[in-house]
């Protein structure tokens, strides 16, 4: 009885569904979080007959065949790259990224990661640092008597100082592309690591190549839309109870069969 094995595959797809529906509403307020969307492919195929067998001694060709379908398996869980909604914070380091491109950052291992949380803050030696407090690459200090800090939004740093009209140029926060941000290993906390499928980071200046933009004092919202993702859940849950039904059909099928006299 296949029904039993075909049903079970479907089960589990509809249960990592869930899971996948359940990270996006657990992220709704994480700062420059991208919902996830699982993805499915049917598994291969069982060829009872295979289609243009020949049917006949004068050569005729079945049309179809017998195929038959051997269930599902989940074939991706794709980041959707989308521009969350930009929320005014006031922070002197709260930027927000308008259009393509990540913030790097150092790990402690000196591996690059990258982000779009731009909620960045001041270490006690006056590093810019993520909320992990992992320094900005390019590295930039803010002098211990700086009154504010402005960053336009090609990313560049101004300090100003007591006594002074002119502000003081600190340094150029750059932006990271990628030719395929879907392919980003995501290790937690925001950050995101190169991999094989994602390219090599492309660094430059914000706003050319193809980069955003910063504005000041804004954080980036998540992408995630709620009423989406709990219609996607109430679709998983009736996908779930589908295939239960076809398991529990399946086993009164069998039963029936072992009672035959």
């Amino acid at each position: 009885m296949r029904a039993l094995s075909i049903a079970a595959t479907g089960m589990s797809a509809q249960q990592t569904r869930v899971e996948v529906i359940s990270h996006n509403l657990a992220n709704m307020s994480t700062t420059g979080y991208n919902a996830r969307r699982a993805e499915f492919a049917d598994l291969h195929y069982e060829q009872a007959v295979r289609p243009g067998t020949l049917s006949s001694t004068t050569g005729t060709e079945l049309p179809t065949g017998v195929q038959l379908g051997l269930g599902v398996r989940t074939s991706a869980v794709t980041m959707e790259v989308a521009q969350g909604s930009l929320v005014q914070t006031g922070g002197d380091l709260d930027l927000a990224i308008e259009g393509r491109g990540y913030i790097e950052v150092e790990l402690p291992s000196g591996q690059a990661a990258y982000t779009r949380d731009g909620s960045l803050k001041r270490s006690a030696e006056g590093q810019i640092v993520n909320s992990e407090g992992y320094p900005v690459a390019p590295d930039i200090t803010i002098p211990e008597d700086t009154r504010t800090v402005a960053i336009n939004a090609d990313g560049e740093v101004y300090g100003y100082f007591e006594g002074q009209v002119e502000p003081q140029l600190l340094g150029r926060i750059s932006l990271v592309g990628f030719s395929n941000v879907k392919g980003l290993e995501a290790i937690g906390s925001n950050l995101f690591v190169e991999s094989p499928a994602s390219g090599a980071p492309v660094v430059g200046d914000p706003g050319t190549e193809g980069l955003g933009t910063f504005r000041q004092g804004y954080l980036e919202e998540s992408s995630v839309d709620s009423v989406r993702e709990i219609t996607k859940l109430i679709e998983a849950q009736r996908g779930y109870e589908l295939n239960a039904k076809v398991i529990t059909a399946a086993d009164q099928m069998l039963g029936a069969t072992t009672q035959i006299r």
